[in-house]
């Protein structure tokens, strides 16, 4: 059970988005021509995908098919998580090896919402969560923050400034929940302990601690009625314990991934942004870890590259989302086991740099049309 109280992260850092973005449609035949320029060869290359299950996921894996002349490998499971334990089987598929990483999030453009999508073959087309995944994920973590938000009083008891807190929330022995630092917001007395000013039926009430009433300015105490915290519960207040099952890569992987981050991920402003980003970085360096490990693609040419999938919500009139990719990182192993790591900045320069023209990309309609009238296959049985 991951108990955080020692140890407050930042959230994962770097991660830029701002003139990162490309669209697929350029970012596709950038990456074939940038896998060439490192020594790929046409025809040879065998892509992989580890994107989530979700249907707005289709039009970037028909791109990868279109520029690469084949279907990906399926590396991924919901959420984005990369299922390292196909390294093997990815390996024997082809001579060159790419493994695209993307978690994603929609983007609304109406309401310039992330984390919305709309589902054109819904009843009334409506939009709902983008990766269900996530959303389910935190939901429990803002029922429990929303909570939070209400029964965190601030307010001025016997001329004092004060902070009333739920009874719960002051339990640190709980196995789950959202925990406080009491330190940043109960003021202490000459022995170091948190006395009540006053205890009430649910809650109890605290002189506030010096760091909280600079941060939050004594005009945040005047009324006449206790005002709850609300947004001003910021991520450095708290933290999380939950019971989450520790088998690797399963249902519960992205779970493990964000709780570390969760303050940071539902306090903020676009929650499925925050964790679809910090998920991308987080596999990418598991993943690049396995893959340095890996004896199933030694003395092969092997390019890992993941970043962020933003599914900009289709109109009414649209089949798929326009998806824009957002790189985060990349690892090239050479197959005389030399290898390379390209952070941010210098993978949106490398792509930047390749033709978005690719001439060995395939036509789709004509190779379902070649298939389509090519000569029955008998199957002897």
């Amino acid at each position: 059970m991951p108990d955080l109280a020692a140890n407050t992260l930042e959230p994962v850092g770097g991660f830029k988005i701002k003139n990162m973005m490309m669209r697929y449609n350029l970012f596709m035949p950038r990456l074939y021509n940038w896998c060439k320029s490192l020594g790929f060869d046409a025809g040879k290359i065998m892509p992989s995908r580890a994107f989530c299950s979700d249907e707005s996921q289709g039009y970037p894996i028909i791109m990868i098919a279109k520029h690469f002349g084949t279907f990906p490998f399926n590396h991924g499971q919901v959420g984005g998580i990369v299922a390292t334990d196909r390294h093997g089987p990815h390996s024997a598929h082809g001579q060159d090896l790419l493994i695209i990483q993307a978690s994603h999030v929609g983007y609304e453009p109406q309401s310039k919402e992330f984390g919305i999508y709309r589902r054109l073959q819904t009843t009334d087309q409506q939009c709902g969560p983008n990766c269900g995944k996530v959303a389910d994920v935190i939901s429990w973590y803002q029922t429990e923050y929303r909570f939070a938000q209400q029964k965190i009083l601030l307010h001025t008891y016997k001329g004092q400034h004060c902070i009333i807190v739920d009874n719960q929330l002051l339990n640190d022995r709980r196995d789950e929940g959202l925990l406080l630092f009491l330190n940043k917001l109960i003021k202490s007395d000459a022995n170091g302990q948190f006395t009540p000013l006053n205890i009430l039926s649910t809650s109890q009430v605290f002189r506030v601690s010096e760091t909280l009433l600079n941060k939050m300015g004594t005009s945040a105490f005047v009324g006449s009625a206790p005002q709850a915290i609300a947004d001003k519960l910021t991520a450095d207040l708290f933290y999380f314990k939950r019971n989450i099952s520790q088998v690797e890569e399963n249902t519960h992987h992205l779970e493990h991934n964000l709780i570390r981050y969760m303050p940071q991920i539902i306090s903020a402003a676009s929650p499925h942004l925050i964790a679809a980003q910090i998920n991308t970085q987080i596999e990418f360096d598991r993943t690049f870890r396995t893959l340095v490990k890996n004896d199933d693609y030694h003395g092969k040419k092997v390019l890992f590259i993941a970043g962020l999938n933003i599914d900009i919500s289709p109109a009414a009139d649209q089949l798929f989302p326009l998806t824009k990719f957002v790189p985060w990182a990349a690892y090239l192993q050479n197959s005389d086991g030399s290898s390379s790591m390209f952070e941010q900045d210098e993978l949106v320069q490398q792509l930047a740099q390749q033709s978005t023209e690719n001439p060995d990309q395939i036509n789709l309609e004509d190779a379902i049309q070649a298939m389509t009238e090519a000569s029955e296959v008998k199957i002897v049985l």
